[in-house]
């Protein structure tokens, strides 16, 4: 008995490491080095030193107690367990269906059998033949959703064009936020990491009614060449991690940097997880899987506004203004005024009028009383035109959000403060401002974040931090007979401000509130109520605050933009005075990788003028 004690851990010590051996000698990479297996418990080189620490937060997502930091513990664990008879839903085989096929295939171990009912349902059920990498556009009124949102549809046998992929399901990866927790709150601990991130899966028709329907953001779908057995294995994997507690981090271990992890493991060697940096925009993910080759074709799925503002466009002006009194109750679909149009031009006002009806009732939840009998009347109206086709669905951008400029940008410029001359090299990180190139981003839509501004005064040799901004945000959507958007900004940092003696680098918060109006197809104006706050101990009171306000004009096209207006504050705590600007800024786009900039600003602070010029040229990566 004591004989056989001693053999049994021998026996088992050579199981589990002579296959491990095997693959030594067969290569000069040990297997737990694996990349692949790296990439499948989801390791990450350390800063420093040469070890590995996974990104899974989950104790039971490891199969040893020193799995979260040594691959090797968990590889040896892991076809230890994978090598115990029995079956069902708890055994590891069952647990870890994509480790146990990849190392099988890997250590030619026995393909026995086992039933692993959980996960047999699971697979069955999602009936997956391809995948379908998903991109919701950039949505600015909330902080989990301002650089859009990616997600993976799992597509169902194509037996024919009417299989419905509405029904197919969905996998994704967000933080499991609190429900009662604010925007500002969950903006602060997305950015700390202060939540979970869960995989989940959810029918495909939901993703739609909560990004297109209820948010407004339209829907790009990729779908990915992966074949019957990287989807397979793309799908094991999503079993072992669903539920799953990984950290989530909202610039970096995002929904876009899990998604890009499982097209990894689906194909080894793709490496998308290398091109992330210091942060992962959805945007950006999915143009590193096109360029890697990933993607048979993409299809355009306008949202429910996208959709209706077409179909109101697409009327004539006096008909747009007649649909507006129709919607607000002024004028019946069968009044005169109606009923004289020709058919066709009559059948296109009512259907872009319910359309309208139909998207207020759903979107900022009109009455049912009201929109219930509104609808009815244009539709009874609708019935009586026959031959007449319905509008057109919207067409397809030209230009993709992922054929948009690239996020990264440095800038490097010359100018002249109030006769002190300067160069200024800049630093964003991240997304986009009014004046970079518009294609592939929403109109009037701003987003910075980390942008650092450094001069060098050529007069002094001084060199100076000019702003450093935190976050920056600015919506300008124009308002219309349709439409009524709130143009809104807000940001933070530190920046150079007047003291009347000295400029000082102060942290500062700003917002901002009113409207945009368009003029033109690329033209819009816009007025907003600002309001600036500055902390500093050369403050008299250690901090000022200012009312002001903004109007301008802003042109977008993708050739040139320009950005002019004039802004006023009123100093009122530290020092009561007024701050006036007028400003001009423009940028001439070549391609999506440079434009040159220049902008111009004329400003009278403390019963003083001084001009500012600045020109140079910005790069995008």
């Amino acid at each position: 008995m004591g004989n056989t004690l001693r053999i049994g851990p021998v026996v088992l010590w050579l199981t589990v490491s002579l296959p491990l051996q095997a693959q030594t000698q067969a290569s000069d990479l040990p297997l737990h080095l694996d990349p692949a297996w790296l990439t499948l418990i989801h390791y990450q080189p350390d800063l420093l030193g040469k070890g590995h620490t996974s990104q899974a937060d989950d104790p039971d997502f490891f199969l040893s107690k020193e799995g979260k930091t040594s691959p090797k513990a968990e590889l040896e664990a892991t076809l230890e367990a994978i090598q115990q008879t029995g079956g069902g839903d708890s055994h590891a085989r069952c647990r870890f269906p994509a480790r146990d096929s990849w190392l099988r295939e890997h250590l030619d171990l026995p393909t026995t059998e086992i039933e692993c009912p959980g996960y047999e349902k699971w697979t069955e059920t999602l009936n997956t033949e391809s995948v379908t990498l998903v991109f919701a556009a950039s949505y600015l009124n909330s902080p989990s959703s301002m650089f859009g949102h990616t997600f993976l549809r799992l597509d169902p046998p194509q037996e024919d064009d009417q299989t419905n992929l509405l029904l197919a399901n969905t996998i994704s990866y967000a933080a499991d936020a609190a429900a009662h927790d604010s925007e500002l709150l969950f903006a602060y601990r997305g950015i700390f990491g202060g939540y979970p991130g869960i995989t989940t899966i959810q029918p495909y028709y939901e993703k739609i009614r909560l990004y297109s329907d209820i948010e407004h953001r339209d829907l790009w779908e990729y779908k990915l060449n992966l074949n019957q057995q990287e989807v397979d294995f793309m799908l094991a994997h999503a079993w072992e991690i669903r539920d799953r507690n990984f950290d989530y981090y909202f610039f970096d271990e995002n929904c876009a940097y899990r998604l890009l992890a499982l097209i990894d493991i689906a194909r080894p060697g793709t490496n998308l997880l290398g091109e992330v940096s210091t942060h992962a925009i959805p945007s950006d993910t999915v143009r590193w899987v096109v360029d890697k080759d990933l993607v048979d074709e993409v299809y355009y799925r306008a949202s429910a506004a996208t959709a209706v503002a077409h179909s109101l466009s697409a009327l004539p002006k006096p008909q747009q203004t007649l649909a507006a009194a129709i919607a607000n109750g002024y004028v019946a679909p069968n009044s005169d005024e109606v009923l004289a149009l020709p058919p066709q031009e009559r059948a296109h006002l009512l259907d872009a009028t319910y359309d309208y009806v139909r998207y207020q009732s759903e979107a900022d939840s009109w009455p049912r009383e009201v929109a219930a009998p509104l609808s009815h009347s244009l539709l009874r109206e609708r019935s009586k035109i026959d031959g007449v086709a319905s509008l057109d669905q919207p067409p397809e951008p030209k230009i993709r959000d992922d054929q948009g400029h690239d996020t990264f940008r440095i800038s490097l410029g010359a100018g002249q403060l109030d006769h002190r001359e300067f160069t200024q090299l800049t630093f964003r990180p991240a997304y986009h401002d009014v004046l970079d190139p518009p294609a592939g981003y929403r109109s009037g839509a701003q987003l910075q974040f980390l942008r650092l501004d450094a001069r060098y005064y050529t007069n002094n040799d001084e060199l100076q931090l000019e702003q450093l901004t935190g976050v920056e945000i600015r919506s300008l959507s124009p308002r219309d007979a349709f439409f009524s958007p709130l143009s809104w900004q807000v940001g933070f940092g530190g920046r150079r401000t007047d003291t009347g003696t000295k400029r000082v680098l102060a942290p500062y918060l700003e917002g901002g509130a009113g409207g945009s109006w368009r003029m033109g197809q690329h033209i819009q104006t816009f007025a907003v109520f600002t309001a600036d706050v500055e902390i500093d101990d050369d403050l008299r009171r250690g901090y000022d605050a200012a009312p002001g306000a903004d109007i301008g004009l802003l042109h977008q096209n993708n050739q040139f933009s320009l950005l002019a207006g004039a802004k006023t504050k009123a100093w009122i705590v530290s020092s009561q005075h007024r701050q006036d600007q007028i400003y001009a800024k423009g940028d001439w786009h070549f391609g999506r990788e440079f434009s040159l900039f220049a902008e111009f600003t004329r400003e009278e602070h403390y019963d003083r003028y001084q001009s500012t010029w600045h020109a140079g040229l910005h790069a995008y990566f």
